[in-house]
């Protein structure tokens, strides 16, 4: 497999050894932040998380990550156990505790908590949730545009898994982006439910045609806030923004790509399915605008 470029890569940092984790309202460090095997996260993936990006000792969009949290963990029923305050609370005292004041990314976990017997039953969870907050300090480095080969698994129907749903349970995900690294290529292209052109396993995704942009209509895709607020910045810098449904007949003819995340905010692709997109190295003029435009967002 190649494991050398990805939407996730970062530069080496030595300081990440040392990280302090936080668990449950305690920090620990590194090796010691564990959580037991009858967790429900470690046995069913049964819990929600959110990843956050800080610039300049502010966590980005912060409101907005904080209620897709709580907004995913009413949807399955799972009573976080603390409020908004005390979870940004917890994120400033973890990035205190870690000296970190830029190029840092927090993963911000919950799951329904300990089980007492190892069986699917929610009730069999009696402890209450447990939290985490994973911070590194991470500076995106990605060599060459994004290779994206397209798969046969689907970002699905709403009555399956919800795509929306920002939850552990990534298996459909990583299934995926194994069948793209076995096609060679970097992370996958999936279509959803019709056909149409919907997502990646880990990004959201966007075309730029004929100085148009498109991304998909949201449907069966996460509700990416990144996405949004480049959605957002196009209709702000007079840049045509469309969500609808489109083809990879279309895609292929595009003249750029690109993917919009959390930590890689907006990531150029370069290929997909073997088809050159876009120029050969960095960026195209209109997806250099909009990252230029969301810089300015993230730092005003």
């Amino acid at each position: 497999m190649n494991h050398e470029v990805s939407t996730h890569a970062a530069e080496e940092d030595a300081r990440n050894a040392g990280i302090l984790v936080w668990v449950n309202g305690a920090l620990r460090p590194r090796p010691e932040a564990v959580v037991n095997v009858y967790d429900s996260g470690f046995m069913l993936g049964d819990g929600v998380w959110e990843g956050l990006r800080l610039y300049d000792g502010r966590w980005a969009f912060l409101d907005e990550h904080l209620d897709r949290l709580f907004e995913a963990a009413l949807a399955i029923d799972l009573d976080i156990g603390r409020d908004r305050a005390a979870l940004a609370a917890a994120l400033e005292e973890t990035r205190a505790a870690n000296g970190m004041q830029t190029d840092a990314h927090a993963r911000l976990m919950v799951t329904r908590g300990l089980k007492h017997r190892p069986f699917q039953h929610p009730a069999l969870s009696r402890s209450g949730p447990t939290v985490v907050i994973i911070m590194e300090h991470s500076r995106p480095a990605i060599p060459r545009p994004i290779r994206l080969a397209t798969v046969p698994h689907l970002r699905g129907l709403p009555m399956t898994q919800d795509p929306k749903l920002n939850s552990h349970s990534k298996l459909n995900c990583i299934l995926a982006c194994i069948a793209a690294e076995k096609a060679g290529a970097d992370e996958a292209l999936m279509l959803d439910v019709h056909g149409f052109v919907n997502t990646t396993n880990a990004c959201n995704f966007f075309i730029v045609r004929r100085g148009e942009v498109w991304t998909s209509t949201g449907d069966y895709c996460m509700k990416g806030i990144t996405r949004q607020k480049v959605i957002d910045l196009c209709r702000a810098e007079g840049i045509p923004i469309f969500e609808k449904n489109f083809s990879l007949v279309e895609t292929y003819s595009a003249a750029e790509a690109f993917l919009t995340g959390t930590f890689g905010a907006q990531t150029p692709v370069g290929e997909i399915d073997g088809r050159r997109i876009g120029p050969a190295e960095g960026c195209g003029p209109v997806t250099e605008r909009i990252r230029a435009a969301y810089r300015r967002l993230v730092s005003a």
